[in-house]
């Protein structure tokens, strides 16, 4: 059985995603409101109005829900295994199924021309922070399964490996490398920008 959990880290990637979407989703919401008040006022069939009212609530309160659990995801190492957690996801890895850890920036993983235009914006904010990428023998859960509530930020490529993005990564890393050895100093490789790019499996 698992000892006591570590800290609790707040993955950077969706905290980012949800404060973005958020926003859009529940303007949209308040979009749709502002029409079926026009179309009350309009004197249309009442079905018409109150369809778009419905529908405004229901987006304005997912908005409202993207905003709530923006922070609710996170990663923590316990004696054994590191906890990944996001509001849909409990994912637990073990330790026994790591190869390597390495570090590098974001956008030297993703590189703004090998990700599609959609994921371009969304990496710039966050593109010159630094990542741990866990290479493991195999993932809990299929990659189809994991990208159901991962974002593809969590993956360079299909090998078995996730990248890990949180605001204090050396700390992270330490506490995380401790847990695994036992208490004993940390030995995590921490060189910025190193050859993981290289040495993951192309796709």
């Amino acid at each position: 059985m698992a000892g006591k959990g570590g800290r609790r880290y707040p993955l950077v990637v969706f905290t980012h995603m949800m404060s973005r979407w958020w926003t859009a989703v529940f303007t949209l919401g308040l979009a749709m409101l502002g029409l079926a008040w026009a179309i009350y006022s309009w004197g249309f069939e009442q079905w018409r109005w109150m369809t778009f009212a419905a529908l405004g609530v229901v987006t304005a309160m997912i908005g409202l829900g993207m905003w709530l659990i923006r922070k609710s995801a996170y990663v923590q190492p316990f004696n054994d295994h590191l906890r990944l957690v996001t509001p849909f996801l409990r994912l637990n890895i073990s330790y026994k199924r790591f190869r390597r850890t390495a570090t590098a920036t974001m956008v030297s993983i993703f590189p703004p021309k090998s990700i599609p235009k959609s994921l371009v914006d969304i990496v710039e904010p966050i593109a010159k922070m630094t990542a741990i990428v866990i290479e493991v023998n195999a993932l809990p859960m299929s990659r189809s399964a994991l990208r159901l509530f991962l974002s593809p930020l969590f993956f360079k490529d299909k090998s078995p490996h996730i990248v890990i993005l949180v605001s204090d990564w050396m700390r992270f890393g330490a506490e995380m490398d401790s847990m695994r050895h036992g208490g004993e100093a940390p030995v995590v490789e921490h060189r910025r920008d190193i050859s993981i790019l290289s040495k993951l499996p192309k796709k």
